[in-house]
């Protein structure tokens, strides 16, 4: 099979790339550049290749994608995810816009393969990460339910607190008294 870059599934972290860079070398690959959700190869990989490293990512909860609107799923997960986790509090974009402007397409597109591939609209999706993003910083007890609003792109305190009612059953005070867990990255 002739590929120069592999799209991979439920690659959410730092240690996922790790993951993969030590299956590639375990396996002999010779690779350029590993991201989030990509690896860009020298080389294209044999058939057989190929398979062994399916059975390997799979091993760790990975997968290669292979069909077109299930890459354009994974890189949609990654940007989203990057503008929870890892984006500047200040720079507060509209998602689409942010969609549109990095994967070329209209937005009512990347929408309907979306929620053909995930069975959720990409607000749902991004709301369940805002969620999870909210928990994990209520654990860490450094910022105010105000400061982590503004953070994530609220309008307000209340609204957040609102939004994480409707998806927990609980309000944020009720979530920090109580430490309920949080949920994994990948079990998105």
């Amino acid at each position: 099979m002739a590929n120069k870059e592999l799209h991979i599934k439920n690659m959410v972290c730092d240690r996922c790339i790790l993951s993969v860079r030590e299956i590639l070398q375990r396996n002999n690959i010779e690779f350029l550049n590993i991201s989030l959700g990509t690896i860009e190869l020298p080389n294209s990989i044999d058939l057989h290749q190929m398979e062994e490293l399916q059975k390997e990512f799979k091993k760790v909860g990975f997968e290669i994608l292979s069909e077109k609107n299930e890459r354009i799923v994974k890189q949609i997960k990654a940007i989203i995810l990057n503008e929870i986790f890892q984006k500047d509090s200040d720079t507060h974009q509209n998602l689409s816009v942010i969609l549109t402007e990095n994967l070329h397409f209209d937005y009512s597109h990347l929408s309907s393969i979306f929620s053909k591939t995930e069975g959720k609209s990409i607000q749902k999706y991004q709301n369940e990460l805002k969620v999870e993003r909210i928990k994990e910083l209520l654990e860490y007890d450094e910022l105010s339910i105000s400061e982590i609003a503004h953070n994530l792109g609220f309008g307000s305190a209340a609204y957040l607190s609102t939004q994480f009612k409707n998806s927990t059953g609980i309000t944020p005070s009720q979530y920090k008294r109580s430490q309920q867990g949080r949920n994994t990255l990948d079990a998105f």
